[in-house]
Order: C-alpha cells, then sequence, then structure tokens
C-alpha cells in the first residue's frame, strides 16, 4: 500500500511580515519632527505635481467617475476639479494626479518607486471619512492624521524595496503602493490589528502588474496611471476588510501557491531595517526636473555644460554618460523614441534636451520638442556605460547617492571638463539648498492652476507646520475645489 502525503488543512499563524506591517500601522508612534516636517513638504510637492498635470488633457481624460454620472454628493473631492467621487475612484484620480508628470519623489534601493503615490489612496480615505464623520456629528481627521499616515505608508513601501527587488521578477513597483496603501487606509477606515492583516493578504495575493508598460516595445501612457489604479485596488480591499472579507495568513509563504513561491523565486523578503520614520526622513524629491530619477544629476551635468556647448553642437563628437547600473539598465536607449513616455525614461533624450534647449520640463517631453533633429543627432553620439562607483554609492544605506558624469568631446580633439554630480538636488544631504526649490515649485504650480485669492489661501494654509497639522481634512480638501 503506497503512503498518502496527506497536507493539513490547518490555517497558520499569519506570516510574519503580515504582522509587522500591521503593528507598525496600528501601534507605532511617529515622534521625529524631521519627518512630519518632510512629510508636509511632500504634500506640498505632490498637491504642486497634480496641479502641473491639470494642464495634460491625456491626463484629466482619466479623471471623474468610471462610468459617466457616477459621482458621490459628499464624497472624497478631487483637487483642482468640481468632482466629489466614492473614496476607490477618488483614489484613482488623485493618485493619476500626483503621477501623471513623473515628477513627485522617489525611492531608490534594491526596488525603486515613488512613495507619495500613497497619498492617492491617503487623502481620498482621509477626506471621505471626514467628511462622513462631519455628516454624522463625529470629529473629522485632521491633518495631521494625513502626515501620519504619509510618513508609514512611505516606510513600508520603502523597507520593503531596500532588499528586495521586484523589477528582477519582472513586477512593477506600484505593487508596493497598492500594499502599503492598503494597509495604512484600512487603519484610517477604522480597521484594527486583524483587518490590516486581512486587507495586506488580499493586497499580496492579487500578485503585481507587469513591468512591460515601462520598458521598451511596450513604453506607455500606463506608467503615468499605474499608481492610481494601485492606490483604487487598495481602498476597495480596505473597505472589503472592514465588511468583515476574510484574509489568507500564509498569502506570501504558503508552498507553490504563496506569493513567495509564485512571483519571487521562492525567497522570503529580506529586511535591512525595522520600520520607524526612515523613508521620509530620507526621501528624494524631484524638484527641478520631470525625469525619471536615476537621470537626474545628469540633468544637472547637462544644464551646466549648456553654456557651453549650445553654440558648438554641431562640432560634437562624442558625449560620454557615467551613470549607476540601474541607470543603466533601465533608462539606456537607443533608436526611435514613441511618445512622452519613452522619453522621460530614457537618459540620452533627458540629457539631449538640456545640452541644446537649458532647460527640462514636462513640455520637453512632447512631440514638437521632440521633433527637433538635433536631439537624436545628439543620442546617437551618447556612450552610456555604468561606473562602479557610482552603483556602490548607491546602495551605502550612509550614502544613497545617485551618481552622473557628463563628458563632451569636440571634433577638433578638445573636450569640456568631466562634470560629475553624487546628490541630486531633492537628496536629504542637499535639504537646505533643495527646499526653498520645493516651495517654489508648489507657489507657482498652484498659482498657475487657482484664482489668485484661492491660490493664495491654499499656500497660506501649507506654510506653517503647527497650523496645517491643526486642519480638519475636509476643510484643507475644500481648499482645492473649482
Amino acid at each position: 500500500m503506497s503512503h498518502i502525503d496527506i497536507k493539513s488543512t490547518q490555517r497558520p499563524a499569519a506570516d510574519e511580515v503580515l504582522q509587522k506591517i500591521a503593528d507598525y500601522v496600528c501601534h507605532y508612534q511617529i515622534d521625529s519632527d524631521e519627518a512630519y516636517s518632510t512629510a508636509r513638504y511632500c504634500l506640498m510637492d505632490s498637491l504642486a505635481c497634480a496641479a502641473l498635470a491639470m494642464r495634460f488633457p491625456e491626463c484629466t481624460k482619466l479623471l471623474g467617475p468610471l462610468v459617466p454620472g457616477a459621482d458621490l454628493a459628499g464624497g472624497a473631492r478631487i483637487p483642482g476639479t468640481a468632482y466629489e467621487l466614492d473614496p476607490v475612484q477618488a483614489a484613482f484620480n488623485i493618485g493619476v494626479l500626483i503621477r501623471y508628470l513623473d515628477f513627485n519623489d522617489t525611492w531608490l534601493a534594491a526596488e525603486w518607486g515613488h512613495p507619495s503615490d500613497n497619498l492617492g489612496a491617503i487623502l481620498a480615505v482621509a477626506d471621505y471619512v471626514s467628511r462622513q464623520n462631519r455628516s454624522q456629528g463625529k470629529d473629522p481627521l485632521s491633518m495631521q492624521a494625513v502626515l501620519t499616515a504619509a510618513i508609514k505608508a512611505h516606510e513600508i513601501q520603502g523597507v520593503l524595496a531596500l532588499e528586495n527587488s521586484y523589477n528582477r521578477v519582472g513586477l512593477d513597483h506600484v505593487l508596493l503602493v497598492r500594499v502599503a496603501s492598503t494597509a495604512v487606509v484600512t487603519h484610517m477606515l477604522g480597521g484594527d490589528r486583524d483587518d490590516v492583516i486581512n486587507a495586506v493578504s488580499n493586497a499580496w495575493i492579487d500578485g503585481g502588474a507587469l513591468r512591460t508598460y515601462r520598458h521598451a516595445p511596450n513604453t506607455g501612457s500606463r506608467k503615468s496611471w499605474a499608481a492610481g489604479d494601485a492606490c483604487r485596488r487598495a481602498v476597495t480591499l480596505a473597505l472589503l476588510a472592514i465588511r468583515g472579507e476574510m484574509g489568507y495568513p500564509s498569502a506570501l509563504s504558503a508552498k507553490t501557491w504563496g506569493f513567495y513561491d509564485v512571483l519571487f523565486k521562492g525567497n522570503s523578503f529580506k529586511f535591512q531595517r525595522d520600520f520607524g520614520n526612515y523613508v521620509m526622513e530620507n526621501v528624494l524629491f524631484k524638484i527641478s526636473f520631470p525625469a525619471e530619477f536615476h537621470a537626474q544629476t545628469a540633468v544637472e551635468c547637462a544644464l551646466i555644460l549648456h553654456p557651453l556647448v549650445k553654440d558648438r553642437l554641431d562640432e560634437i563628437d562624442r558625449i560620454v554618460i557615467n551613470t549607476q547600473e540601474a541607470g543603466d539598465r533601465i533608462i539606456n536607449k537607443v533608436g526611435p523614441l514613441d511618445n512622452y513616455a519613452d522619453r522621460d525614461h530614457c537618459i540620452q533624450y533627458m540629457v539631449a534636451a538640456p545640452l541644446i534647449f537649458g532647460e527640462l520640463t514636462a513640455d520637453s517631453y512632447n512631440d514638437e520638442v521632440a521633433s527637433d533633429p538635433r536631439i537624436d543627432v545628439l543620442r546617437d553620439k551618447m556612450q552610456v556605460s555604468e561606473n562602479e562607483s557610482y552603483t556602490r554609492d548607491y546602495f551605502d544605506p550612509e550614502k544613497r547617492a545617485i551618481g552622473n558624469a557628463i563628458q563632451i568631446f569636440f571634433t577638433d580633439g578638445s573636450s569640456t571638463e568631466k562634470v560629475a554630480i553624487d546628490y541630486p538636488i531633492g537628496h536629504r544631504r542637499r535639504r537646505s539648498e533643495g527646499i526653498p526649490v520645493l516651495i517654489d515649485k508648489f507657489k507657482r504650480a498652484i498659482a498657475q492652476h487657482y484664482p489668485a485669492r484661492q491660490a493664495g489661501n491654499i499656500v497660506a494654509s501649507c506654510d506653517d507646520q503647527q497650523a496645517l497639522v491643526k486642519l480638519t481634512v475636509d476643510d484643507f480638501m475644500a481648499k482645492f475645489r473649482l
């Protein structure tokens, strides 16, 4: 008689990762003034990105209810519009606005991503809960709660990215937005530890979007709304958990069928540190250029070189670019660039445009600018390679550098000096230099989209940390309604 292996049907305890996330969200007390201060700047920067995105019809066509007429009076407000939507679709809308121009904050490690993407879900749920509470005679949430949720969502996404590369197995980083947002908004909706575990287990079970829409030959506009989609899914899972929908305790570790075996080559997650305040304090701001972050210092180098080469473009023989391994792997592109999404993820394009025009803005990626033949002429003369020291400093937790260097050689045998920059202006090491630029970005973006008096009111509400945290979320969001 052959032996029959009877597998136990007993449900295990929740995976340790699920428990760690739930304990952090439900019980950890943030006591870092720097984290809260940086979270305010993150909020301002994200709302600036949302206002700037409103200029682009390709973005605004995605806004509003998914089904025409499915608005929700008393729902979550969408900044810069008159829309009031259910929190699920509102999370998509706000997430799209923040992310569309690839101009919001960034986190770079074994995995990269944009932690402020989570504000799509956080602001939508916070406004919805606050308006519902007020209608029932309860206290609305404060902006302090929003900043706390942002710090925790940043931390979950960022710590999970430090030692674990999802892109190496073909998964897109918006997976981490879904997980982090699910955790914090479940708690914001009143969920307890068990609810958070249940919701987050479902977030992992969803698997991950394929990265193919970020890479040739499929690069396309989905990369601008993928984070909004992750926010939308997060709110859906949170609302289901609040209703008592079950979770799956070994969603990650289950043999054969769990996340690790199916999608992570059998490997469990590695952790460099416990959850705390680290990610928000060290987050990278994109405050000068809407460009994929591995190229930010390359753009700065190009702008330094612009006055030296702008009248000698025809004399350039070759352009040598040194970058990190990640930059070489994901944004080193040759051949035709078909659309905006292709161009803002091409280091050659992001260097050529500022060398020629002395600027890199969202408009720099439009078809009209891209049709300038000088751009492709310069791209063809570029040699991109990894500098191993840049890669080492990129992964060093005490440095977290994102170095690039450019040197230009001319047909007469002369050359420029090699221009090298290790830390972009949005780096923690350049906060004193970068924050005034971030504030200026915020003020200009708000002034561009809102009437003068309303813009002044919005700016004033964000000027002071103590005043902002005392505002109720519904009052704050009302300031952005058009």
